[in-house]
């Protein structure tokens, strides 16, 4: 059996920390924890067993991320960027211990903190991150910006998620300082989604453009 990497083991140390954190606080939880924040502060309840589901995603996750290479008709090209899929996979596990950790503490403490503003600046340092990343992932059908013209070419792939990472990284940068200075949760979502619609649809449509410039050149 091969062994897991460096990172791959921070990533599944991380998600068992999000299981062990479930397991030491749910015997003091009520029988009702905060499941969904609504716009306008109102807090949906259910029952306290779906803290499981969340404690136990990451695990499930990380086994997910194993896996994936493993069976991507394009799998040699994660050698090329597993350094980065891996602290990929390592992020993705602590901001989903992040949100197991702000439930519990909403269950315990409500109104402690304010859920908008920490998971939506959370939201924000994932995506700088990302954006960080997303120049150096190579053409995968599982992780990445995957339009039938990114998976067409590579110099499409490439451009796009060259394109992408700063668009990513700057909507992320832009994200945090919102989600602590604007008073306003309606306010503070509208934007939040604007800024989401811009970070995915722009790259999708930018690599159309070049995939289209690039049959043309092919032609002349």
């Amino acid at each position: 059996m091969k062994k897991i990497s460096k990172m791959q083991g921070i990533a599944l140390a991380i998600a068992l920390l999000s299981a062990a954190v479930t397991v030491v606080f749910y015997g003091r939880l009520p029988a009702e924890i905060p499941v969904h924040w609504n716009l306008d502060g109102t807090v949906n309840y259910g029952a306290r067993s779906m803290l499981w589901l969340l404690g136990g995603l990451p695990i499930v996750l990380w086994c997910l991320f194993v896996l994936l290479p493993k069976i991507d008709p394009r799998r040699e090209n994660y050698g090329k960027f597993r350094g980065v899929y891996d602290a990929f996979n390592a992020v993705m596990m602590l901001f989903f211990l992040g949100i197991t950790c702000v439930t519990i503490s909403e269950s315990l403490y409500p109104g402690r903190i304010s859920v908008a503003a920490v998971i939506t600046a959370g939201c924000g340092l994932l995506f700088a991150f990302i954006g960080n990343m997303m120049p150096k992932f190579k053409s995968n059908f599982f992780v990445g910006i995957k339009t039938p013209w990114t998976l067409s070419s590579s110099e499409v792939w490439n451009r796009t998620h060259r394109f992408a990472g700063y668009l990513w990284f700057a909507g992320g940068i832009v994200i945090v300082p919102l989600a602590v200075l604007l008073p306003s949760e309606n306010l503070l979502f509208g934007l939040f989604m604007a800024i989401i619609l811009v970070m995915a649809f722009l790259p999708m449509v930018m690599s159309y453009v070049w995939y289209r410039r690039e049959q043309k050149g092919e032609q002349q």
